[in-house]
């Protein structure tokens, strides 16, 4: 086989004009501008968007007697863990106590503990020693069953305490065994140390004896979530006194301001001006800056600081898994904290994660529809991806559950729209003028919050771990 030599094919004559040529007279059919990043942003479609005309958004709630701890961190120095003595305010003995002189004191003596895996830390019906804080690892809760059989109540991990009613009560005992599931570090303050500093600061233990008493109050006048009970009865026999009662309002109800996302875009106005065709260049430059947005916006509703949902997750319902891999029974029991749970939210790693966990158990959900097209699914509520959930660097991650809609006391966006040069709902770009270089500056913001209106609405399986 005999190849033309190049030299000589292009030395000879063309027979007709070049393609080179030929594109001098014509011009190309192009695209609009991609970028990458763009994401389904299922939270933005899925949560209802609640119009706020005043900018703020007051949740007003039944009273509710606090009774709920939230977690405690701890600090790490020369190999010595020591918890953070304002965070001693979550145990609810000191929910309220202002002194920090006593706090850092108390913090200070605090025991460190190493347990191994299967080791117990206490036993059901030990009387209650001290307040014990998880610096690190996982344990499990057990108690006992109808026939004496070991049962599982739940699982703890980092920043978690236990024994917080032993400062309140001096009679109390463990009601259940704590087994350490991993390697563990837990930090102890024995009762004897809490005896001795309430001796030495009497403003301590006159605190102590006011919140157990406080404490019975509540939770004689308290129903079951907390609330501040209803009084009624029941019943179609003898003629007893009907209860006089009133429902509650929490008295500082939680208000939330919308936030906005924005950017300042600029284009020149010899841009603009002289190459508008065949595509609008401004209009090009608007439409992938509100992408960005858009992806902040999500980012925001599940990460910020103050309304962010990862951030507003009530501490009673926080849940651990219990061999850390996203397994069907955490799923049921994330499940089973609320009613019609609209859907799940997680990375795509831990869908994956949770689909391997399946698989290895011979398990195979159906999937769901969601606009018309079929995602993961567990027990008919479908597991949307989003990848604003964040990944620690060692790999673990959560799992949201929520209700939605504010007639079913869900989660709901927040936002205003009807904005001067409003572009989609709540987004709006203003023109801010041209400066001396003749360039134009265009302001565009998106407004935005989320709310929980009650606290079960939202749920989450925290630190589930990848690759296992």
């Amino acid at each position: 086989m005999t190849t033309p030599d190049s030299e000589s094919t292009t030395a000879q004559p063309l027979s007709a004009l070049s393609t080179e040529a030929a594109r001098t007279l014509s011009t190309t059919t192009k695209s609009e501008p991609y970028m990458q990043g763009i994401t389904p942003r299922w939270l933005l479609r899925m949560l209802p968007w609640v119009e706020v005309s005043s900018g703020t958004y007051r949740v007003n709630r039944r009273r509710t007697y606090t009774i709920g701890d939230g977690q405690i961190t701890c600090t790490l120095a020369d190999g010595t863990y020591r918890p953070v003595a304002g965070e001693l305010r979550e145990l609810r003995a000191l929910r309220e106590f202002d002194d920090d002189d006593v706090l850092r004191e108390l913090a200070e003596a605090f025991r460190q503990d190493e347990y191994t895996s299967g080791e117990t830390i206490c036993a059901s019906g030990d009387p209650v020693d001290g307040v014990r804080v998880l610096a690190r690892g996982r344990v499990t809760r057990h108690g006992t069953g109808e026939y004496g059989e070991r049962i599982l109540l739940d699982v703890i991990d980092d920043g978690d305490h236990f024994g917080g009613t032993g400062l309140l009560d001096p009679q109390a005992a463990w009601d259940f065994t704590a087994v350490a599931e991993t390697t563990c570090t837990v930090l102890t303050l024995p009762r004897e140390v809490v005896d001795r500093v309430s001796t030495s600061h009497p403003h301590l233990a006159a605190h102590l004896t006011e919140t157990a008493a406080r404490v019975v109050a509540d939770r004689a006048r308290s129903d079951k979530y907390g609330q501040a009970a209803i009084g009624l009865t029941s019943g179609q026999h003898g003629e007893p006194a009907i209860p006089g009662t009133y429902v509650d309002y929490e008295p500082q109800p939680r208000e939330y301001e919308l936030s906005i996302a924005q950017l300042r875009l600029r284009v020149h106005t010899r841009v603009s001006d002289l190459y508008n065709k065949p595509m609008d260049q401004l209009q090009q430059q608007v439409r992938l800056s509100i992408e960005s947005l858009l992806e902040r916006q999500e980012r925001d509703l599940l990460t910020h600081h103050d309304y962010g949902l990862l951030n507003n997750v009530d501490p009673t319902q926080r849940l651990r898994s219990v061999t850390g891999a996203p397994a069907p029974d955490d799923m049921d029991r994330l499940l089973a904290r609320r009613r019609k749970t609209a859907f799940f939210l997680a990375h795509p790693k831990v869908i994956a994660q949770f689909g391997r966990e399946c698989t290895a158990r011979g398990i195979y959900p159906t999937p769901a529809e969601v606009e018309g097209r079929p995602v993961q699914a567990w027990r008919g509520v479908p597991i949307l991806p989003s990848d604003k959930i964040p990944i620690s660097a060692t790999g673990t991650s959560s799992i949201l559950a929520m209700r939605v809609g504010e007639r079913d006391d869900g989660v709901i966006a927040l936002r205003q729209t009807g904005l001067p040069d409003e572009v989609r709902p709540g987004i709006n770009a203003r023109f801010a003028g041209i400066d001396e270089k003749a360039v134009a500056t265009y302001v565009l913001g998106a407004n935005h919050a989320a709310a929980v209106l009650v606290s079960d609405a939202l749920g989450m399986l925290t630190n589930v771990q990848l690759g296992r």
